[in-house]
């Protein structure tokens, strides 16, 4: 049976890059039928930290890659010993002072298979004697990755190839032990639009920051696919299940992904615009009230025909708050630019005119207030186009939007005609 495992480190936050690594184990395990291992390989008693691992896992749960098995390497480290010094005893490896080290006979070649790159050659005399156990009592990171991976029976190791020079090393290790060596596949970097590797200006930020810009996990597991595989076709928006159906590791590039962040952000508008729109709701709420948008007691309703209106002109949740800012303000003021560049006309007595109407409607909907508004530019000669986007800019100082009626009936009669009537004051 196939076993993966992804295996972090609790010394940071999950990246970008190795929550592709997660991602790519975890497609593997389930479109085969196999076991995925989480293993938290926390060693590094120093840097190692529970909040690292607590965001680690909630990160993981949150992008949907449940695992079946789970362990920490900090809980394993008799094990380790044991391991280490079976290798003495047999004169593979040496003492030095508190620590062990395994000999590496040189003039010999160290051959490993790559699922996607093909046989690798190194050679021996290009490699130093390798610490199995440091001086501390803690593990080198290549022999508790062997001993675990071993005895964890670990079929295929997936990995990103910066690990690829570790690779041959724990081979060496491997055969020492006596234990079979995996299959390995070494997944291509992740590079910037300008061709470098991947920084924190093209988004190699913690996955909690994506979360909190207001991505939604499916979007972000879907661009994750993508960057060094390909379902074929051209098929960009691909949910997961249908993703596990296509999977398959020969279909994974040889060369470097580009992470472009405008095809994440069209690629999540793509999954909003078909998200329920309760789900959205429920979504969004926690961001509104940790901007100071929503109180405890609000009008769930009319926040869900807010979200209906606007998810199909945002690309991140964030962005939802940006665009209906003016809805949730308690004091509505035009900046000097919106004002000059949308009110450069004196319109008072056309939009008291309006005010003055919709006040008096008996209904405050879409029909109603299109019809009062289409009526009025009518007796007064004028064209649509003359008046909507002026009053669009009065009443949400924003020069684009959704219908000026949909937005009229969310932000209600009594600020619509207030905004009407004060939008020419001085």
């Amino acid at each position: 049976m196939i076993k993966v495992r992804f295996a972090p480190s609790p010394t940071g936050f999950l990246h970008i890059g190795s929550a592709r690594t997660a991602l790519f184990n975890w497609m593997y395990a389930r479109s085969q039928g196999g076991i995925f291992v989480l293993r938290i390989e926390d060693t590094d008693q120093e840097r190692s930290k529970p909040e690292f691992e607590k965001e680690i896992l909630d990160s993981m749960t949150w992008l949907g890659l449940t695992w079946d098995e789970f362990y920490k390497q900090s809980e394993r480290f008799a094990i380790y010993v044991e391991h280490a010094e079976k290798l003495v005893a047999e004169g593979k490896a040496y003492r030095d002072g508190k620590a062990i080290i395994l000999t590496v006979a040189k003039c010999r070649s160290v051959v490993f298979g790559d699922l996607i790159r093909g046989p690798i050659v190194f050679n021996t005399d290009d490699l130093k004697d390798q610490v199995l156990m440091k001086s501390d009592g803690s593990p080198a990171y290549n022999f508790s990755c062997v001993v675990d991976d071993a005895l964890m029976g670990i079929t295929h190791v997936i990995r990103g190839e910066d690990h690829i020079s570790n690779t041959p090393k724990q081979v060496l290790i491997y055969e020492a032990l006596g234990f079979k060596v995996p299959k390995f596949i070494h997944l291509p970097l992740i590079m910037g639009t300008d061709g470098a590797r991947l920084s924190k200006r093209f988004g190699a930020v913690a996955v909690t920051d994506y979360r909190g810009e207001g991505f939604l996990p499916d979007a972000l597991v879907n661009y994750l696919l993508l960057l060094g595989w390909s379902p074929g076709g051209d098929q960009e928006v691909l949910p997961i299940k249908k993703a596990v159906e296509k999977f398959s590791i020969n279909k994974i590039n040889k060369t470097a992904a580009q992470f472009n962040m405008e095809k994440l952000r069209w690629i999540n508008a793509q999954y909003i615009k078909v998200r329920d729109t309760a789900e959205l709701t429920d979504m969004l709420i926690p961001l509104l009230k940790e901007e100071g948008r929503l109180g405890e007691v609000f009008d769930r309703k009319w926040l869900e025909n807010v979200v209906s209106l606007y998810k199909s002109r945002m690309s991140t949740l964030r962005e939802f708050i940006e665009r209906t800012d003016f809805l949730f303000v308690r004091d509505f003021q035009l900046s000097p630019e919106i004002r000059a560049s949308g009110l450069n006309t004196d319109m008072s007595a056309e939009f008291g005119l309006l005010a003055e109407r919709l006040k008096k409607a008996e209904n405050f909907d879409v029909t109603t207030t299109e019809k009062i508004f289409r009526d009025m530019v009518a007796e007064l000669g004028r064209k649509s186009g003359d008046l909507v986007h002026p009053v669009r800019v009065a009443l949400t100082g924003q020069s684009v939007g959704p219908g000026l009626f949909e937005t009229m009936v969310v932000l209600g009669r009594e600020k619509t005609i207030a905004r009407l009537r004060s939008a020419f004051m001085k």
